[in-house]
């Protein structure tokens, strides 16, 4: 049973999220400040935390680079809708992965499994043997799933998981075309809806990432109505 820390000033979120996860089998631990958390972390840590980044005592961006000095356990921000300033800097400083306020329960559920999963292979150090886990390198790009890292001509870029799987799937076939939909079923599970903007929302934030190393990137084509393909140089 996996441990989750939820850190998070919103005692309705901390309730409700804890709830959720308990019926997904998860172990629970809250706590409403950064200062409260590191202190409960210092004596052991949790498998993942989930960390409002807008906290008293010490705000989300503390509490990670404290830890980050000692664990590479897997972290998510919350954020509010137009903190990307916040969501940039936290994943440069070592978060995993961020997901907006407002947000449905169920997609926060698969992203903290999709990092679980991704931290026991890093931990049993497994070899990729699979297209989904070996190294893939496309012209350029250069991806390794097991630890999540991507580069674009030898620069590190630092994506999130969604952004992560949705390359990975374009990627690993160029030429050929991703709809929004199968782009869906990748990134999220069935159980979990959004709708065709959000695909959008991601391939426009991937975008603009790989452009931050690389102002010529061009290699992920839009055709509209039909949906995104890689284009390997």
């Amino acid at each position: 049973m996996s441990k989750i820390a939820l850190v998070d000033d919103d005692r309705n979120i901390l309730t409700s999220v804890a709830i959720s996860l308990e019926a997904e089998g998860f172990e629970v631990e809250t706590y409403n400040d950064g200062q409260s958390a590191l202190d409960a972390f210092n004596r052991k840590l949790p498998d993942m935390a989930v960390l409002d980044i807008k906290m008293p005592r010490m705000d989300g961006m503390e509490l990670l680079q404290r830890l980050r000095q000692k664990t590479q356990m897997p972290v998510i921000f919350l954020t509010s809708k137009d903190d990307e300033i916040d969501e940039v800097l936290g994943l440069r400083m070592g978060a995993d992965d961020y997901v907006k306020k407002p947000f449905s329960q169920r997609l926060l559920i698969e992203r903290i499994r999709s990092l679980l999963r991704r931290q026991q292979a890093v931990e049993n150090d497994e070899v990729g043997t699979t297209e989904e886990t070996k190294v893939m390198v496309r012209g350029g790009l250069t991806m390794d799933p097991l630890r999540h890292s991507v580069t674009w001509k030898g620069q590190d870029v630092t994506l999130t998981v969604t952004e992560f799987l949705l390359l990975q799937a374009l990627a690993q076939r160029p030429g050929f075309v991703k709809s929004r939909d199968q782009l869906m079923d990748v990134a999220y599970d069935d159980q979990v809806y959004v709708d065709d903007r959000t695909i959008d929302s991601h391939i426009k934030r991937l975008r603009k990432k790989m452009r931050s190393v690389d102002s010529e990137f061009s290699s992920i084509e839009t055709l509209y109505g039909i949906g995104y393909k890689y284009n390997e140089a």
